[in-house]
């Protein structure tokens, strides 16, 4: 009766190994942020208060807010970055600009990431020259906003003064180029049409800080990165030397 006996059934072979996908189906997220950022020669002005007072003046005709004042940091905020890779400088950047108009901070963020303003000297006349703010007050990214950005002159006190622009963050118009190159020209013009110019300065921008130098302003604490430094870059007063 052996062929009544149910037949073993054999197992089932191993599955095919499926093959393995070199490129795999995935979604792309892409952000692109763009900073651009214009300066000017610089023109040396009359070393006079007087004249510094008049800056906003100049600017007004150009700006389509009111003229805001940006003085440069305080000592004790000398590191402050918009850098958010660096979050202790980037806290300090928060906080010594929380008074300031979303426009301005706008501004300094594009002008400092791009390295066109050295705030612990520079003071900055800033305004909107060309776009619409956003909801929030910020202006868009094809909006242009800038000024003019002063420090005095280490050696002969003058003061020294450039028109400045920026623009930029999630794209670029293609007119953006050509409408900030025509304010910056105008800006450059307003300055020398003002009256205060005594001519274009030899040095727009002030050379990179290295180490102390002992030369101290006794006004604003500011120390200078060159021995031969006359007067204090950023408050004008005569500097005193050091031991």
């Amino acid at each position: 009766m052996s062929f009544l006996k149910r037949k073993k059934q054999a197992s089932p072979p191993p599955p095919q190994p499926m093959p393995v996908q070199e490129e795999v189906t995935a979604q792309e997220y892409l952000l692109r942020l763009s900073y651009v950022a214009r300066s000017s020669d610089g023109l040396r002005l009359r070393a006079d208060p007087a004249v510094a007072m008049a800056i906003p003046g100049i600017l007004e005709p150009l700006s389509q807010t009111p003229v805001e004042i940006i003085e440069p940091l305080p000592v004790e905020y000398s590191d402050a970055s918009p850098a958010i890779e660096r979050f202790n400088d980037m806290q300090q950047w928060v906080l010594a600009r929380r008074d300031v108009s979303p426009i301005g901070r706008h501004g300094l963020y594009v002008l400092e990431l791009t390295d066109a303003l050295d705030m612990t000297v520079d003071t900055f006349f800033c305004g909107l020259l060309h776009g619409d703010p956003d909801t929030s007050g910020y202006p868009e990214y094809n909006s242009i906003v800038g000024g003019l950005a002063s420090h005095w002159d280490e050696l002969s006190g003058e003061l020294i003064v450039r028109a400045i622009i920026g623009w930029g963050g999630r794209g670029l118009r293609g007119d953006t180029e050509r409408i900030g190159q025509k304010l910056l020209s105008s800006l450059y013009q307003q300055v020398v049409a003002s009256g205060y110019s005594l001519g274009e300065a030899e040095q727009a921008r002030l050379p990179s800080m290295g180490g102390g130098s002992g030369l101290t302003c006794a006004h604003c604490g500011y120390e200078a990165g060159s021995a031969t430094a006359f007067y204090c870059p950023k408050c004008g007063m005569r500097m005193v030397r050091g031991a």
